[in-house]
């Protein structure tokens, strides 16, 4: 397998069953309605788990563009290599997102509330404020980013060592999941917690692709990406400042 390819299979299991609990808690009739954000964080951890094992071996699991943006950043990923990963990663959010569509269908269409839909596909904050929204996005994925690479830190090499497969599975995929876990337990609750460009504007482009009635919500999109790739450099840059 490819770092490629694996980024695309890690990505779309990520969305798959991330999104898919989600559909699951807020869809109607399903067995897990309306279970609750404890279940929906739990099982968005043992999402990235699930992803971040199949991909490690092959592309280092970033699944995330603000992840590779931030390893970039701190020298620990080859700059050159950066359209290829978010590309990858694009395509499988894309394709996990349609997945849970199909997997869910009968319950969509069930279900009237067409805001409902659409969380099951991207994120919305729970109190709209451009600049509260951009920093709760922004410092979720500075805590992700910093602590990942300070997880890591001890056996990081470099690139002219020729590293392939840095990332989210060089520090093992549980320990990435219980920080994504306490992310998404403490910090979530404003904004959703994309803390991934991919894991948002995937999903929302399909679910605008799609036969719903109501609006992917365009005017709140960038906030999910922009402030992911803010933080992800500005843990980037500090961690090269103390180290």
């Amino acid at each position: 397998m490819t770092p490629f390819i694996a980024e695309i299979i890690g990505t779309f299991f990520l969305i798959l069953l991330g999104n898919g609990v989600v559909a699951n808690v807020l869809l109607k009739g399903t067995k897990g309605n309306d279970s609750g954000w404890i279940v929906i964080t739990t099982a968005w951890a043992f999402a990235v788990f699930v992803g971040v094992s199949i991909a490690a071996p092959f592309s280092g699991a970033h699944i995330n563009p603000a992840v590779t943006i931030g390893l970039a950043v701190a020298g620990k990923f080859e700059a050159a290599k950066i359209p290829m990963y978010i590309l990858a990663q694009f395509i499988g959010a894309f394709l996990g997102a349609m997945a849970v569509y199909f997997f869910y269908k009968p319950h969509y269409k069930i279900t009237e509330d067409e805001g409902l839909k659409r969380a099951t596909f991207s994120t919305e904050p729970a109190i709209r404020h451009t600049g509260s929204n951009l920093f709760s996005e922004l410092m979720g994925t500075f805590v992700l980013v910093f602590t990942v690479l300070y997880f890591a830190a001890p056996e990081l090499r470099l690139i002219d060592q020729e590293i392939e497969t840095f990332g989210l599975g060089s520090i093992g995929a549980l320990p990435v999941a219980l920080l994504v876990w306490v992310i998404g337990l403490s910090l979530g609750g404003t904004t959703g917690y994309a803390i991934n460009p991919a894991r948002d504007l995937g999903p929302r482009i399909a679910h605008q692709l799609l036969p719903f009635k109501g609006t992917s919500d365009w005017s709140y999109s960038w906030i999910p990406v922009v402030g992911p790739i803010i933080g992800a450099v500005l843990a980037a840059g500090l961690f090269l400042l103390l180290n």
